[in-house]
């Protein structure tokens, strides 16, 4: 098809609207059609200056609303893709009389230009209140929802969309009742309204709309209840509890709303009350009125009715939150009790007993935020785990879901156990964690060790009992290896730092014994102490564990900071503080000092959210990113050819990730990228194998160029069909590509060295060009990859290479940690042939195409993109079809639409069976092009699973 024959259609109309300007002469569809030559680039600047004019008349010249609607629309798109231009249209629409026109559907849509243009340019929109006012009250309800929903884009006078949207809470229509609410939410801050009565008011109208019929409404009505009755809470301080008291009660009658969405609503805003009588909170917890309740000061002012309903409201609402059939309300009680735990150390010894409970929720949503709320409640001092609560918290570290078992050990690192045995259960559960679960020891060990040095009675006790289980047996041969007996070292080890003088108790020579396992301890110690320091620590107590937390040489510049030098270490046993540890230090006088730092309090533990950043702030992230942390933890397996618990453990990230896909369609892009990834992991440890020393080889190399064929599959797909990737991540996928490439020509018998070493110079040269932003370091992999192919650019790509160069190159590589932030898209098809199955064919005439319907839907890719379809017959005869996404639909996030695509090579059978599927050419230049006729000029990542399509005959079938 000749695509420049639409354009010369438009063309054609714009002279003849030249021609004739009295005359109305465009039709919607061809304003409609003059998009593509508007957005278009390459569009000369004559033409659009035709197309500008042609506009300007028909916006001054034309009646017809619709013919008006897409001239803005045409304008807009004008502004937006040529900036020379937009003063102009910005003139243009400002001066025509739509504004003060009786349209207001029109008046809205020609501010709508004027907005987007002013905030492009950064200039306000002149819109006398007047105006505002005047259109909102226009009969059309979408532009009087509209205007209310954009009224911050006008530059309205606070005090005007006060009242305004006051007034419309009041609107018959709910969904502009909903918008008005919204909009004072937007108002409810100080700089804004300093009126009580004006607060007062906006309050008690957001309290008559909870009642409202719509659900949608009532959502609204909650979220406004909330933001002005924090208001009212701030105002004054004499008052702070009365409205803070009323505010609870009210969030708490619509605790038990017939709407999922408004109970969430509730409980939500619950969770942002930072003061409440006691007895009130108290009374959550309970389903029986107290007595206690009515007696309350705040109740007793309000007549005994009143009193009698808000207590019933309050009655335990908690629980029935953490009881809902729904996992979203069961989630946001959780996350509320963050909050309210903190006002009464009463209230968190009952709320504790029930978020145990919630422990053994069906929704790993509503496990995590429990959890995460006692690791809040920890941080303050207010997690009182009895014993009674070991059974079911210790439960959790068992859970098959890794973000719950890896969330428990946060908590047991901060909570203060109240007695030995409930000790000896924590370190009996945490061992049996260890042994379950070998991936997570560093993890684990920093849990024994921050928890020994908190209860260092008890770990001195337990060491005692266990001590002979330690001990080498008299053949002399070290059992260190064991998790049980790794667990207890690390155990031991904690107990000089720990508070009070437990350590003289320890035997020294367990410190000698922990030696042996220095570097994987060291690993776990990193927020203590690094390995130098773990080592002359370790050498020191192997000779006298008397320390003593009294006694210190405190420097004077930095107080609670003691300094103390290896020499001092060896001659006195007062040196070391309980309750920190850290790095050496060089000395004014050149001796080496052991510095150590203060270990990190547990607030700061706990703002880390699980160990990352506080932007990452959704369970759903935190989760993954905690799934990818421990995929980078089983690359020793890999290396050592443990392929078989390799396999089993990503199986289990899998299961883990799978229950995100579909529980958030949010991070759909996010969780389709770390499967990806778990993928090319577990290919990467079917390829390893070869590469072992006693691996024998018995299907020859065939089986290692197929494998290593899937793995460069993998991460071309991982490039290709993600969007929003950063910088980081890219080059990660780059590194495992070179890693793919550097094992193929580290093989002697590998077939494609040729082509191998010219993907691997691409793909480096590549890299190098990331690299020089400068906001990446390399890694040293990286580093050593880019040298030696340096030295093989030099010579022809016909050279030989040398094998062993290679394969020394593989000793630097070690398995990065990917991070993902929300942020990814999934680049992916989906592909329907109606009414055809191995039943139903579609007919064909013998030595004519035949076209094949398609229902076909993308998603997240742009017109920039070059898609295909692919259809093979007897994996002989393939047939390309281009798919030219300028005539199917916008560049939305999703595209739907149906094509028929022919299909010619029709072969001399009575019925036959076409494979077909969507793919799209990879864009990236390190990427070779293939040598095709009539097909993609790149290689094609496909989108989709193949679809078999059955054909018969005309009369055959």
């Amino acid at each position: 098809m000749d695509r420049d024959l639409p354009n010369s259609s438009c063309e054609q109309s714009i002279r003849s609207s030249s021609e004739n300007p009295a005359e109305d002469s465009l039709s919607p569809e061809t304003l409609a059609s003059l998009r593509s030559l508007v957005i278009t680039p390459s569009t000369p600047d004559t033409t659009i200056s035709s197309i500008f004019q042609t506009l300007t008349r028909s916006l001054q010249l034309s009646r017809d609303p619709l013919v008006l609607h897409h001239t803005l629309k045409l304008l807009s798109d004008l502004a937006s893709y040529r900036p020379s231009l937009s003063s102009s249209v910005s003139e243009l629409v400002r001066s025509h009389a739509l504004l003060s026109s009786d349209s207001t559907r029109l008046a809205a849509e020609s501010l709508d230009v004027l907005a987007s243009i002013a905030e492009r340019e950064g200039t306000p929109v002149d819109l006398d209140d007047r105006s505002f006012v005047s259109l909102c009250f226009g009969p059309s309800v979408s532009v009087r929802s509209w205007l209310l929903r954009n009224a911050e884009r006008f530059r309205i006078g606070p005090h005007v969309l006060l009242t305004t949207f006051l007034g419309f809470t009041r609107d018959p229509y709910p969904y502009v009742r909903k918008t008005a609410l919204d909009g004072l939410v937007g108002l409810s801050k100080p700089s804004v309204v300093e009126d009580l009565d004006m607060i007062q008011a906006c309050y008690c109208r957001a309290v008559e709309l909870l009642l409202d019929t719509e659900d949608y409404v009532r959502s609204a009505a909650v979220r406004a209840v909330s933001a002005w009755g924090l208001m009212l809470v701030a105002f004054n301080l004499k008052t702070k509890l009365y409205w803070s008291d009323n505010l609870f009660v009210k969030l708490c009658s619509m605790g038990r709303d017939m709407s999922m969405e408004v109970r969430v609503e509730a409980f939500d805003a619950l969770g942002k009350i930072e003061i409440v009588s006691v007895d009130i909170l108290l009374q959550t917890l309970s389903k029986r009125v107290l007595g206690t309740t009515k007696e309350m000061g705040s109740f007793g002012q309000c007549p005994a009715a009143e009193v009698e309903r808000s207590a019933s409201s309050v009655a335990g609402v908690l629980v029935h939150g953490l009881e809902d059939e729904f996992y979203e309300v069961r989630k946001s009680t959780c996350h509320s009790l963050r909050t309210l735990t903190i006002i009464s150390a009463e209230f968190s010894e009952k709320a504790l007993n029930l978020l145990m409970d919630v422990l053994n929720d069906d929704s790993m949503f509503v496990r995590l935020q429990a959890l995460e709320t006692m690791l809040h409640m920890a941080t303050y001092g207010l997690l009182k785990v009895q014993g009674t609560h070991m059974h079911m918290f210790l439960g959790s570290l068992m859970d098959g879901n890794m973000s719950i078992s890896s969330a428990t050990r946060k908590i047991l690192k901060l909570v203060k156990l109240p007695n030995l045995e409930t000790f000896k259960l924590s370190v009996d559960g945490l061992i049996d964690n260890l042994e379950r679960h070998p991936q997570d020891e560093a993890d684990i060990f920093s849990v024994l060790f921050h928890i020994g040095r908190n209860h260092g009675k008890y770990g001195v006790s337990i060491i005692n009992e266990v001590f002979e289980e330690m001990e080498p047996p008299s053949e002399g041969k070290l059992g260190f290896d064991t998790a049980r007996v790794a667990a207890l070292l690390v155990l031991a080890i904690s107990a000089p730092l720990s508070h009070g003088q437990h350590a003289c108790n320890i035997p020294p020579i367990i410190f000698s014994y922990a030696v042996t396992l220095l570097g994987r301890i060291s690993v776990a110690l990193t927020d203590v102490m690094n390995q130098d320091t773990l080592l002359a620590y370790l050498s020191q107590c192997s000779r006298s564990t008397r320390f003593s937390a009294m006694e210190f040489n405190l420097r004077e510049d930095k107080p609670h900071l003691p300094a103390v030098t290896i020499a001092s270490l060896s001659h006195s046993s007062n040196e070391i503080n309980s309750t920190v540890g850290s790095p050496f230090q060089q000395g004014e006088d050149g001796a080496a000092n052991l510095q150590y730092q203060a270990i990190r309090e547990p607030m700061e533990v706990a703002s880390l959210h699980f160990g990352y950043p506080l932007e990452v702030q959704d369970e759903v992230i935190r989760s993954m990113n905690l799934i990818l942390a421990k995929v980078k933890d089983i690359w020793p397996l890999i290396q050592s050819g443990f392929t078989n618990e390799v396999l089993r453990v990503l199986r289990s990230f899998k299961e883990e990730l799978a229950t995100f896909a579909s529980g958030s369609l949010r991070f759909v892009g996010d969780v389709a990228f770390a499967l990806q990834y778990l993928q090319v992991v577990k290919q990467l440890a079917k390829v390893w194998e070869h590469f072992l020393p006693a691996r024998k080889l018995c299907s020859g190399m065939g089986e290692l160029d197929i494998a290593l064929g899937k793995l460069e599959t993998s991460l071309r797909e991982m490039r290709s069909r993600f969007t929003g990737l950063s910088l980081k991540q890219e080059l990660q996928i780059l590194e495992l590509l070179l890693l793919t490439f550097t094992l193929r020509l580290s093989k002697v018998e590998s077939c494609c060295q040729v082509a191998s070493l010219k993907k691997l110079s691409t793909t480096a040269s590549h890299v190098e060009s990331i690299l020089k932003l400068g906001s990446i370091e390399p890694s040293n992999f990286m580093s050593e990859v880019s040298k030696l192919s340096y030295l093989t650019r030099t010579s022809s790509f016909g050279a030989p290479c040398d094998p062993f160069l290679f394969k020394e190159l593989l000793k630097y590589f070690s398995l990065e940690q990917f991070v993902v932030f929300g942020t990814i898209g999934h680049i992916k098809a989906e592909l329907v042939v109606p009414d055809n199955d191995a039943e139903n064919h579609l007919p064909f005439v013998p030595r004519l195409p035949v076209g094949i319907p398609c229902e076909i839907t993308l998603h997240n890719i742009c017109s920039e993109n070059k898609v295909w379809v692919r259809m093979t017959m007897d994996d002989e005869s393939t047939q390309f079809v281009f798919l030219d996404l300028d005539h199917f639909g916008s560049s939305d996030e999703v595209r739907k639409f149906t094509y028929v695509v022919p299909f010619y090579r029709i072969p001399s059978a009575l019925s036959f069976i076409l494979r077909i599927c969507i793919g799209m050419e990879c864009s990236f230049e390190d990427v070779p092009s293939v040598k095709r006729y009539g097909g993609p000029d790149r290689e094609l990542t496909y989108l989709c699973q193949e679809k078999e399509v059955h054909l018969s005959m005309v009369g055959e079938h």
